[in-house]
């Protein structure tokens, strides 16, 4: 790296460093005002609460990174026009493209992070905070992060409803069981039992009744006090905390979407969500992208305050935007791929053009 580049990526990273600490402690401290005396009601130690708040440092900076990066774009560039250092630069035939390319460069990178925190480290610190908010602080029982009533459950060939779900045992209450002929609905088999219990091997039904159905009608009926059902189904699925999108990575996203896909539902609002992992970190290369020229078109009259108020708008407008096309994509009105790149690809048409009408 040239002495140039290493000045200019210096000058970006100091100020980007200062960009998202600011972003941090704000969000920290207006979550802590809003949280605290809720907290404290509870009677929770401080060492919890100071937990909770550790494990939410990593969703705040995946959530602030394409801001921050704007601003410092915005104020690293206003800098260095204000100083005069940027006409020096161009005066000695440096291009644009020269003077750019550290802070694209790391804005690539940091887009890189944000991918990284969002598949390995947030879904994990992401159920940790849950569980400290609801257990350790609100003093919840462990007990409501399954789905304990009403259960129904479906695979390829067959139907499971329970009535209750007791987490501490891994036992099922109250179950009926569906088994279907192969690629149609009318019912094979229906089996009533008391009870299912898990085990090593897998389901165990107690004091099961089966009816036999052919031709729509019960066939034969036989009881049994023990009888092994053939379901894939693991207490893990029955986790509700399991269910939201915020605590899968993409690879768990992906798996998700075919299951519902195999059991006959619309998989497409994880969808949707599952590519908007892929897009959302790339915003912070864009937003370096799209700030670039915004620096340079305001001339040495970009000052800090011009910088703070051009990023703050930019990020407002970023932040609709997407979250309007996204809820097209979950709806099924946009292709759930398009729902989530649509938002990059404008912001990234308008930098382009900005960029072809800055004056060299």
């Amino acid at each position: 790296m040239r002495i140039l580049s290493r000045y200019v990526a210096k000058a970006y990273l100091r100020m980007f460093g200062l960009c998202l600490g600011a972003f941090i402690a704000i969000y920290q401290v207006v979550d802590f005002m809003e949280k605290i005396a809720r907290f404290t009601s509870h009677g929770a130690h401080w060492y919890h609460i100071a937990l909770f708040f550790v494990t939410n440092t990593p969703e705040i900076i995946s959530q602030a990174l394409p801001l921050a990066v704007l601003m410092a774009t915005l104020l690293t560039l206003g800098t260095l026009s204000m100083n005069s250092e940027l006409t020096a630069m161009r005066s000695c035939g440096v291009s644009l493209a020269r003077i750019a390319s550290p802070i694209l460069g790391i804005s690539l990178i940091l887009s890189l992070v944000s991918l990284t925190l969002g598949e390995v480290v947030i879904p994990k610190t992401y159920a940790q905070r849950i569980y400290i908010q609801d257990v350790l602080i609100q003093k919840k029982s462990p007990n409501t992060y399954f789905r304990q009533h009403n259960i129904w459950h479906k695979e390829e060939a067959a139907i499971l409803r329970a009535s209750l779900f007791d987490p501490a045992s891994n036992q099922l209450k109250g179950v009926t069981l569906w088994e279907q002929a192969p690629g149609t609905s009318a019912p094979l088999r229906r089996t009533d039992a008391a009870s299912a219990i898990l085990d090593q091997r897998g389901w165990v039904l107690q004091d099961a009744v089966v009816r036999d159905f052919q031709g729509g009608e019960i066939a034969a009926t036989k009881k049994a006090s023990q009888l092994r059902a053939d379901l894939k189904l693991k207490p893990a699925d029955l986790k509700v905390l399991g269910k939201y999108a915020d605590s899968m990575t993409i690879v768990q996203l992906s798996r998700y979407c075919e299951k519902l896909r195999a059991s006959g539902y619309d998989p497409t609002r994880y969808l949707a969500q599952m590519h908007s992992r892929f897009s959302m970190p790339f915003g912070c290369a864009v937003m370096a992208f799209l700030g670039i020229p915004f620096a340079l078109r305001s001339g040495r009259s970009s000052g800090i305050a011009v910088g703070i108020g051009l990023s703050l708008g930019i990020g407002f407008l970023y932040v609709v935007v997407n979250s309007v096309i996204i809820s097209f994509g979950q709806a099924g009105v946009l292709p759930p791929m398009v729902a989530a790149w649509t938002t990059n690809f404008i912001f990234l048409v308008v930098g382009v053009w900005l960029s072809l009408t800055v004056e060299n």
